[in-house]
């Protein structure tokens, strides 16, 4: 713990590139899991659901440019936004922008693949964070979750079709 202006606060470890370690929401100050209760995909409306939840995810900040998934390299977790935007480029293309409540990462996580766009954060960025090798499991732990997912991954279908 660190304090500062009276206040305790978690100790957070930096990488050498200046952005935050992910830190688990259970350690997290409670406004985070707040912030899950506003997340329509993540929250049911049941405080007991909310707190598993919030113990399966974990909480990262992006900085403005900084590239979350590579295009056909990285990307193995699933990340739902909390705050801030998101844009997404395949080929250095634009294609869209995602802001407060969409997701990503959730095809190249189930199926093991690699990302077919690169998602730059836009302005800073904060997420909540499933790894991939956990998005089973945690699915199959919150079936409510797994089908507002589900509903969400046909209403993308849905526009990208009609």
């Amino acid at each position: 713990m660190v304090e500062t202006d009276g206040e305790k606060r978690p100790e957070v470890e930096h990488r050498a590139d200046h952005t935050a370690e992910p830190t688990p929401l259970a350690r997290a100050p409670a406004h985070l899991i707040d912030t899950l209760a506003g997340s329509s995909t993540l929250d049911d409306g049941r405080a007991a659901e909310r707190g598993a939840i919030a113990h399966d995810v974990e909480e990262r900040r992006f900085s403005d440019g900084e590239r979350i998934i590579r295009q056909g390299i990285s990307g193995s977790a699933f990340y739902l936004i909390l705050e801030g935007e998101a844009v997404i480029r395949l080929d250095g293309k634009e294609y869209g922008t995602l802001g407060r409540g969409d997701f990503f990462g959730e095809i190249s996580a189930l199926l093991g693949e690699p990302p077919v766009a690169d998602i730059v954060a836009r302005h800073d960025l904060r997420c909540a964070i499933i790894a991939g090798p956990a998005l089973e499991t945690f699915m199959l732990t919150h079936p409510t979750v797994m089908y507002r997912m589900l509903k969400a991954e046909a209403r993308k279908l849905q526009r990208a079709t009609s």
